[in-house]
């Protein structure tokens, strides 16, 4: 079983799917500290032809709390504000009416946390790609939260009978293979290949590592699942 463990982001870009795409197992990683200036809460969209940064808000965000405590501020003014924003900035690319769609389904779920808002879009677009991967929250399963760094991932693989844990590219300076190896687990890293697609912009050159909205929707669901097969393992 292939294993992966992530912290929860926010509409991440693509090489964020493709961990999942590779994965049977997804750790949604959402009991460890929070990350401020991270993108756990914000990522990029396509704004006049420019990459734009968004923002969900929190209420008391703070690297001494856990993710799954942070919780989304109340008001409902940041959630119309934004989904106006994708509506003006998308509404003549390809697949906007599904995806728009989609994308307010995730905001229309019952969600207190920011953990809570990123499984509802993770889950979501899951189903929308038809990724045959199954997402498990790690602040409901494991109980584990005494261990730290490799030996809590270990930890989470041996729970999870994994015998393959797959990490992004940093991991390597963070893991070491031997630990795993004597644990049963071939521990590999993900190496994406990002290839550029039609974005809905009038010049051609691409903007690459944008939020998986605008790959979204630009692309079927046939497109968006070549571009999540793009990537090397090793």
């Amino acid at each position: 079983m292939k294993l992966v463990i992530m912290q929860p982001y926010l509409f991440p870009y693509i090489g964020y799917f493709q961990l999942l795409a590779a994965a049977d197992r997804f750790v949604v990683y959402d009991d460890v500290q929070f990350i401020k200036g991270g993108w756990i809460n914000r990522n990029r969209l396509l704004v006049n032809g420019q990459p734009w940064l968004f923002t969900v808000p929190l209420d008391q965000p703070s690297p001494n709390r856990l993710i799954c405590d942070i919780e989304l501020q109340a008001s409902n003014q940041w959630r119309n504000k934004l989904l106006q924003t994708i509506a003006q900035n998308y509404q003549r690319a390809p697949h906007f009416e599904a995806v728009n769609g989609l994308i307010i389904r995730i905001f229309s779920a019952e969600a207190r946390t920011i953990a809570d808002l990123v499984r509802a879009s993770l889950t979501n677009i899951v189903e929308y790609l038809q990724l045959p991967v199954e997402l498990v929250p790690s602040s409901a399963v494991y109980n584990n939260t005494h261990l730290k760094a490799q030996e809590r991932v270990l930890d989470i693989c041996r729970l999870e009978r994994a015998d393959v844990y797959i990490n992004a590219p940093g991991g390597r300076a963070l893991y070491n293979a031997e630990a795993f190896e004597r644990n049963g687990v071939a521990l590999k890293f993900i190496e994406a290949h990002i290839a550029p697609y039609k974005q809905s912009k009038k010049n051609d050159a691409f903007v690459p590592g944008l939020s998986m909205v605008d790959v979204l929707m630009n692309n079927s669901v046939p497109e968006v699942q070549m571009l999540l097969n793009q990537y090397s393992l090793s």
